[in-house]
């Protein structure tokens, strides 16, 4: 009987709407409901947020035409897998990086070393036309031009919020004669840092910057070179060891007295049981989501932690209390980003590293020369100066009316929700201005804001839309309550941090006014009428997106046509306990 029908369909061939005059003022859809139009989508990054998005994207968009660019020569951007310790290493988390994009099948959609130059919104065909430059030639015989132009229906810019660094604004930094090395861009010779410095062994190397990297090299390097100088400006807290009580609660036993706990074979045994390793995680979560209180101006805990930090440092600094008087700040915890940099403060204590609060007055060609007039010989100079956080991207991006985005976002970038531009249709974001946390982990923000696009993509898609626009007064208002809720914080003292694109005073753009778990349910759902939208049909028929009245799979006669009673479509209700 069903073949029967299906040859019936076969032979009338024209559509159900064919019947229709195409100047009417009022028609239907002649497709049916399911039958989405093909969307081309463009994700600038393969960081964690362009990886995120291939995913998701790909899951939930159909008729899907997919490029991911990313500049450099790998995926991974600015960051399980088998963790060696509490603390893992970046060559773990790019691992695990690299196994999901294996995973998931992504690699066919990535094009490494293809830089975006130039995004353009095109008003007439709701498109986005983008250039983008091969650093290197690819495929047989290294054809093709050195820059090409693509376009796409929707455009997710996962460029991240510090992957732009920059070199210190230090006098005679280019006439040094050594090797001069940034934490950002470490590209030597080996295949890892290890391999790097595997023979620096009697060498003297200086490290410059306080920020976290900066501490992290102190403390990874400490035991492989000669002698270690760290040239600091300011102060910063440098926190206990997060975890090691819930860890040692799981694994039923007292740790040992190093920071970062290292996983036996036995313990990483036991964290492949599901049970435990989720265990674990929604009590590490838990605990972190426990401490935005921190970030409220003179809150009781505020003051404990204070206490508990200086302590912790001065204990750790005992055999130098001349470091712990310059270090410990005078500012408020979590004024810039906090980090426990696990065997830092241990590090200082060694008779080969010095710690020097002079600031710099140049460069030589062999070494520093600070203001007090101490001049020392270095062989390896390794700038930890920080990124460019001011959001002025090194490409152009232009919407509607010729606005450029650079100008857009002068004198300080303006979001909505942190995820899109009014006067750039289409186009949406993760890791952009207000985006990132202080004291909650930044993955799961970074999760809700990929999947608040794809929500945006598939409205667009299933309702036909020409065009998605954030309403301008939406983005004002967003700038009103990140202007309010600053105010009651730490984040807002003289102190220079990269929250405030590296200046003591100004507005926060690198913060999302609120806690983690806030920005997750603000992001949960969309408010669709914070938007404008324009249709891409010629009709004055606003719901001619519902179509001809059938399915796909009924049109047709084949497929699934009980998905209602499928388990991933059922939505059981719990039963009340007695």
């Amino acid at each position: 009987m069903l073949q029967r029908l299906r040859d019936i369909l076969t032979a009338d061939a024209s559509p159900a709407g064919a019947r229709h005059d195409a100047g009417e003022q009022f028609k239907l859809g002649d497709f049916p409901i399911d039958q989405y139009k093909p969307m081309k989508v463009i994700v600038i990054g393969a960081g964690m947020s362009g990886i995120l998005a291939g995913i998701r994207f790909r899951q939930y968009i159909q008729n899907l035409d997919l490029t991911i660019y990313e500049k450099e020569d790998n995926i991974g951007g600015t960051w399980h897998s088998d963790w060696s310790a509490l603390y893992s290493p970046g060559s773990e988390i790019l691992g695990h990086l690299e196994s999901i994009v294996s995973k998931y099948q992504l690699a066919q959609f990535i094009r490494l070393r293809h830089e975006l130059v130039h995004a353009r919104y095109n008003e007439a065909t709701a498109r986005w036309h983008v250039r983008i430059k091969r650093l290197s030639a690819s495929g047989p015989g290294n054809e093709g031009p050195e820059e090409f132009e693509d376009e796409a229906d929707f455009l997710f810019m996962g460029v991240g919020l510090l992957s732009r660094w920059s070199w210190p604004d230090i006098a005679g930094l280019k006439d040094y004669k050594g090797l001069l090395v940034h934490s950002a861009n470490w590209k030597l010779d080996g295949q890892s840092w290890q391999d790097d410095v595997k023979d620096w062994g009697d060498k003297n190397v200086a490290v410059i910057g306080l920020g976290s990297s900066a501490l992290q090299i102190v403390s990874a390097l400490q035991d492989k070179v000669g002698c270690l100088t760290q040239y600091v400006r300011g102060q910063t807290w440098v926190a206990p060891t997060f975890a090691r009580g819930l860890l040692s609660d799981l694994l039923s036993r007292e740790l040992g007295d190093e920071e970062n706990h290292v996983f036996t074979e036995d313990e990483k045994r036991r964290f492949e049981d599901p049970v435990r390793a989720q265990q674990f995680r929604q009590a590490l979560d838990n605990e972190m989501n426990s401490m935005h209180w921190v970030n409220i101006s003179d809150s009781p805990m505020q003051q404990q932690v204070q206490v508990i930090f200086k302590e912790h440092m001065i204990n750790a600094l005992k055999e130098k209390p001349e470091i712990a008087e310059k270090l410990i700040p005078t500012f408020s915890v979590s004024c810039r980003r906090l980090t426990p940099a696990p065997g830092y403060l241990k590090a200082l204590c060694r008779d080969d590293v010095d710690f020097i609060t002079a600031q710099i007055k140049t460069i030589t060609a062999d070494g520093v020369e600070t203001l007090d007039g101490n001049v020392n010989k270095h062989d390896v100079i390794i700038c930890a100066t920080g990124w460019d956080t001011s959001f002025q991207y090194p490409f152009s991006v232009i919407g509607k009316n010729g606005i450029e985005l650079r100008d857009k976002w002068n004198p300080h970038a303006r979001t909505y929700l942190s995820v899109c531009v009014d006067g750039f249709p289409n186009c949406f974001l993760s890791s952009g201005p207000n985006s990132c946390i202080g004291t909650s982990s930044f993955l799961p923000m970074i999760e809700h804001q990929v999947d608040y696009a794809i929500m945006v993509a598939r409205k667009m898609q299933r309702e036909r839309l020409k065009s998605i626009d954030v309403k301008a007064q939406a983005v004002q208002d967003f700038e009103e309550v990140i202007d309010k809720y600053f105010e009651r914080t730490v984040f807002t003292e003289k102190v220079r941090s990269w929250y405030k694109g590296g200046r003591e005073d100004g507005r926060v753009t690198g913060l999302w006014p609120g806690s983690g778990l806030h920005c997750m349910r603000a992001l949960r759902y969309p408010r669709w009428e914070d938007y404008n939208y324009e249709r891409d049909d010629r009709t004055r028929n606003r719901l001619y997106w519902l179509g001809n009245g059938m399915t796909v799979n009924e049109e047709s006669l084949s497929g699934n046509r009980a998905w209602f009673l499928d388990d991933d479509y059922v939505d059981v209700p719990p039963v009340p306990k007695q």
